[in-house]
């Protein structure tokens, strides 16, 4: 029942929270022993030191398995009124911190069951007072039940509380990397202007001289050669620190990957034809990007979740529009029902929406088909 996300704090909040569970470990003891002697109990070795150590030593272990913290402090207050004695803080103050502690948690929903189990158990327990002095068992109802929604609603109140700072935490730290990728950005663009001003400038010159001063032409493209590589190592430097992945700077996958990715989709064991119309080069970078993904993906879940030997790719480039349809051979869904889409078929679907396309999927006699249409971009509609 501990906490399934524990988290580890710096070395000086570990200290301050060790010592808070000592200070409280040993002030649980102290104050239960000392109320006990105060109303008469004349031997506390008999149970009230005994119990007042158990529910200390239980605070040191309460940031860890609070729920267990919990419930071990209300059995030993329960077996000390079983073996015959009578406690003078009564049932809920000697858990105090244990309610507290366990009220901060995600497993809240538990203690005002366990606190009302525990005041319906006392309320029976204190019921021999209620002939003698009404309105001191109504008091000590009222008092023990007061208590425990106090500590109920400060432990919410802690947990709300560390929620927010740690969201306004992550609000900062990512104002932060905004700013860091607004200054990277302004340097990309100074790069890229800087890189197309020089190149320019160089082409001009090589154009101008290739048929009169042959050498000047090849000492112009090989200045702008180098001015371009400069910029490209510059570029990936700064474009590492704008993504979240450095391992994200390769360059994306487009139309020249298909036939490495059909070649590897057949190498997995599955029989791929691929069959395109149009002219392949023709079509922008961003929606060739989408195209690729979009055949990646399909024949990943193909090969996933199918149970297909067969897989048909078709691909039709035309001036306005790309049309990507793969279809296979595996199991459709039962009863013609429509696709549950899973991570994959909903980052198809997006990436498509997003260049103004339309994505669908779903079984056909034999199999399974996704089709999408991708407007090409730069295009009249």
């Amino acid at each position: 029942m501990a906490d399934p996300h524990p988290r580890r704090g710096p070395a000086p909040v570990r200290h301050l929270a060790r010592i808070t569970d000592i200070t409280l470990a040993a002030l649980t003891l102290v104050f239960f022993v000392a109320v006990a002697l105060a109303t008469g109990v004349h031997n506390p070795w008999e149970g009230a030191i005994p119990l007042g150590l158990l529910l200390g030593a239980l605070l040191l272990v309460r940031r860890r398995r609070p729920m267990t913290v919990l419930l071990l402090s209300i059995a030993g207050i329960l077996v000390y009124h079983l073996t015959g004695h009578w406690s003078p803080a009564g049932w809920i103050w000697p858990a105090a911190v244990a309610y507290f502690t366990a009220a901060t948690t995600p497993h809240v929903r538990w203690v005002p069951a366990i606190g009302l189990v525990q005041l319906v158990y006392s309320a029976v327990d204190f019921r021999g007072v209620l002939d003698r002095n009404p309105v001191r068992y109504l008091v000590h109802v009222a008092g023990e039940g007061l208590l425990l929604a106090v500590l109920i609603a400060a432990g919410l109140t802690y947990a709300a509380a560390m929620r927010w700072r740690e969201r306004l935490r992550e609000t900062d730290r990512r104002a932060h990397a905004a700013e860091e990728r607004l200054r990277v950005s302004h340097e990309v663009h100074d790069v890229i202007a800087h890189t197309l001003a020089v190149a320019g400038v160089q082409l001009n010159v090589a154009a101008d001289a290739l048929e009169e001063d042959p050498a000047a032409a090849a000492e112009a493209l090989h200045l702008a050669k180098n001015v371009r590589n400069r910029a490209m190592a510059d570029l990936r430097s700064l474009v590492t620190v704008l993504r979240d992945d450095p391992a994200g700077t390769a360059p994306q996958a487009d139309l020249a990957s298909l036939d490495t990715l059909i070649a590897d989709t057949r190498a997995a064991g599955l029989e791929v034809t691929l069959d395109e119309h149009g002219d392949r080069a023709a079509v922008p970078a961003i929606t060739a990007i989408a195209v690729h993904r979009v055949v990646q993906e399909s024949l990943a879940n193909t090969l996933k979740h199918a149970g297909a030997s067969r897989a048909e790719v078709t691909i039709g480039y035309r001036p306005r529009s790309v049309t990507v349809e793969i279809t296979d051979n595996g199991r459709g869904t039962p009863g013609g029902a429509d696709a549950t889409e899973g991570h994959g078929l909903t980052g198809m679907r997006e990436r498509v929406s997003a260049l103004g396309g339309e994505l669908t999927a779903g079984p056909v006699p034999g199999g399974f088909a996704v089709r999408a249409d991708i407007p090409v971009a730069g295009s009249a509609a």
